[in-house]
């Protein structure tokens, strides 16, 4: 069993680098934040608060990162931008959260799986959208079910993307100032 998570895992992983322009186009989004007034605010659903940990508190945390629950609006300004990580972002706080932000030109970024059976308004709302590819379990399971949902394995490891991607582009700013 560890074999087949480690490579469907590493499947996962793979087709979340396969979107290497989207994480650019996300990471130049956030990067604009940094550059100007604002902040990155960053929502996390559940166990992908841990994304905004490792922001906040990790090894080499982003600078001007701040936790946003999505409980209110009024800290956030058109400086700002907002990362929002979802197991599936086409669930219904998602979406509201995504109309809200649209409403106030505030840009976001929305990370999550993304099923091809739903209809996503999220997809037409944010500015940039990156699948988890995480809409099924990874391992089979003895009942012909599936287990095993990495939804925030994949979400740090987009996170790590879009940091490595805000790092260089910040230092290209500070280099050609």
């Amino acid at each position: 069993m560890s074999k087949i998570f480690t490579t469907q895992l590493i499947g996962r992983l793979q087709k979340i680098s396969e979107q290497e322009l989207d994480i650019e186009d996300a990471a130049r989004l956030l990067a604009q934040a940094l550059v100007g007034e604002g902040s990155i605010y960053i929502f996390g659903e559940n166990d992908l608060r841990s994304v905004f940990l490792e922001a906040k508190y990790g090894q080499e945390p982003l600078q001007r990162v701040q936790e946003w629950t999505g409980d209110t609006f009024e800290q956030l300004s058109t400086a700002d931008r907002v990362l929002i990580f979802s197991r599936n972002i086409a669930n219904e706080q998602v979406v509201v959260l995504a109309k809200k932000l649209r409403s106030l030109q505030v840009p976001f970024v929305v990370v999550g799986s993304i099923s091809v059976k739903d209809v996503n308004p999220v997809e037409n709302l944010a500015d940039v959208c990156i699948n988890l590819h995480i809409d099924t379990g990874l391992v089979p399971d003895e009942r012909g079910g599936r287990t095993m949902y990495p939804h925030a394995i994949a979400a740090l490891y987009v996170y790590h993307s879009l940091k490595f991607r805000i790092d260089e582009i910040m230092g290209d700013y500070a280099f050609g100032s």
